[in-house]
């Protein structure tokens, strides 16, 4: 991407090429009022993406993508929108979402094992051992 095209913004469509996600999703996003600002807009009024949406934007997928549910995502995207003064808030509200990642994964990690134990002995099985 030239400079140019970095300085003016990415369009709806370089913005889902580059976070995977459909720009669907991305008005969504904006809609939802789970974006931090308003998306710039050229002269024709269409999208132009900063660097600064799409790191947010990337945030937002992790935190959807680990289960936090839209109305929890829209109170972190308004915390941060409220600038200084509610880091305590933030914080409570990560380390919430976090403990509930680390308990799916201890879970998960359960699941697994008990997958190996049954491919193993499965594989014991099939070679004759």
């Amino acid at each position: 991407m030239s400079t140019t095209t970095a300085e003016a913004g990415l369009t709806i469509a370089q913005a889902s090429a580059v976070t995977g996600l459909s720009a669907h999703t991305l008005r969504y996003y904006e809609r939802d009022g789970l974006m931090l600002d308003a998306v710039d807009r050229d002269p024709g009024g269409r999208r132009r993406y900063s660097p600064a949406d799409i790191s947010w934007t990337t945030m937002l997928t992790r935190l959807r993508a680990t289960g936090m549910p839209v109305s929890e995502v829209r109170r972190y995207a308004a915390l941060v929108r409220a600038g200084d003064g509610n880091e305590a808030e933030r914080l409570a509200l990560l380390r919430a979402h976090r403990d509930r990642v680390r308990t799916r994964l201890a879970e998960e990690g359960e699941h697994l094992a008990a997958i190996e134990a049954k491919v193993a002995i499965y594989e014991g099985r099939a070679t004759g051992c």
